[in-house]
């Protein structure tokens, strides 16, 4: 892949972790304020849903820190 083409991913990456990570900030805002419990997302159904999710988060990261070093 060409460097301009290399840096547009990396932003697109850098985009999405950036509002993934808000997203997240709002939740735990939600939980500490006490507007929405903890045990919603301790089900069997949601717990491996929001591994999942996380997983995927920190393996988006773990690529656009390659690319930006490569880059």
């Amino acid at each position: 892949m060409s460097s301009h083409a290399l840096s547009k991913v990396a932003v697109a990456l850098g985009g999405f972790l950036i509002f993934s990570g808000i997203i997240m900030v709002g939740f735990f805002a939600l939980v500490f304020f006490d507007i929405v419990e903890v045990g919603v997302l301790e089900s069997d159904g949601y717990r491996m849903l929001s591994l999942g999710v996380l997983l995927m988060i920190g393996i988006l990261d773990l690529v656009s820190g390659v690319i930006l070093r490569g880059g």
